[in-house]
C-alpha cells in the first residue's frame, strides 16, 4: 500500500491524476472504476484540464461507477449520473455508451443489481477509485458487509445519511437507500486509488491502513489488495 499525503488541493487532484494519466495513457481503451463525492472533484478538474489542453482522449474509455442512489430522478442533480455528466462526463469526449451506473430507478432492484454484477463480471477494471466514509465504508458498503458481497441494495445508516445531508436542502431529501457495487467487485479492480481529505475522515483512514482487517471497517479490505495508492490531505492523514 503506497500512501501518500499532498500539502494543498490542488497538489492532491495532481497526484491523483498522475495514478489515472498513466493508466489511460498506456492503454485509451481502459476501464475506469468512478466515484463520486466531494472528495474526487479536484481529479475530475484535472482529468477535464488534461483533456483541454493536451487532447487526451476518453473516447474509447469504458467507466463503472460505484453506486447510485435508489428513487432519485436522474436528472436531480444529487443523483450520481448528474454528478459525473455535470464534473466529467460532458467536459471530455467520453462516449455514454460507455458509461456504466446502477440504475436506482429500476422497477426491479434485485434484477438490476444481478445486472450490474454480471457486467463487472465481464470487465477488468484497471482503476477504481475510492472514497472512504467516516465510519470506514466503501461506496455503500456499510460496517459488516461481507468481504465477497456483491452489487446489493443497502440501506443508508444514519451518520451516512447525516454526512450526506449537506449535499440536499435538508436531511429529509436524503435517500434512505443506494445500489452499491459490492466489496467483493471492487477489490477485483487491478488497482485501487483510495482518496482521502478532511479530519473527520482521519480515525476511519487509521483503521483502513493500520487497523485489523475486519468487516467493521470495510475499508480494511484493502489491505488485502496488491496494489493499492492512497492519497490524502494533511487532516485526514493526521493520525498515521
Amino acid at each position: 500500500m503506497k500512501i501518500v499525503i499532498a500539502r494543498s488541493e490542488e497538489e492532491f487532484g495532481k497526484l491523483a491524476f498522475a495514478e489515472i494519466k498513466e493508466i489511460v495513457y498506456r492503454d485509451p481503451a481502459c476501464t475506469l472504476g468512478l466515484a463520486t463525492g466531494s472528495t474526487p472533484i479536484p481529479l475530475y478538474k484535472e482529468m477535464v484540464k488534461d483533456h483541454q489542453e493536451n487532447g487526451t482522449s476518453y473516447a474509447k474509455v469504458k467507466t463503472f461507477n460505484l453506486d447510485e442512489y435508489v428513487g432519485l430522478p436522474k436528472e436531480h442533480p444529487e443523483s450520481y449520473i448528474s454528478f459525473m455528466t455535470r464534473n466529467l462526463f460532458s467536459h471530455v469526449d467520453i462516449d455514454m455508451k460507455n458509461v456504466n451506473i446502477p440504475n436506482g430507478l429500476a422497477s426491479d432492484i434485485p434484477a438490476e443489481c444481478a445486472r450490474y454484477s454480471a457486467l463487472l463480471e465481464k470487465a477488468s477494471v484497471d482503476v477504481q477509485v475510492l472514497g472512504i466514509g467516516g465510519n470506514g465504508h466503501i461506496a455503500f458498503n456499510e460496517p459488516n458487509t461481507p468481504f465477497d458481497s456483491k452489487t446489493h441494495q443497502v440501506f443508508l445508516t444514519q451518520k451516512t445519511i447525516t454526512d450526506n445531508a449537506r449535499f440536499f436542502d435538508s436531511v429529509d431529501q436524503v435517500p434512505k437507500s443506494a445500489l452499491t457495487m459490492g466489496i467483493g467487485e471492487i477489490m477485483k479492480a487491478k488497482k485501487l486509488l483510495m482518496l482521502a481529505t478532511g479530519k473527520n475522515k482521519a480515525d476511519a483512514v487509521y483503521n483502513m491502513i493500520k487497523g485489523p482487517v475486519t468487516t467493521a471497517c470495510p475499508a480494511s479490505a484493502l489491505q488485502n489488495h496488491p496494489d493499492v495508492v492512497v492519497i490524502l490531505d494533511q487532516a485526514a492523514a493526521a493520525k498515521l
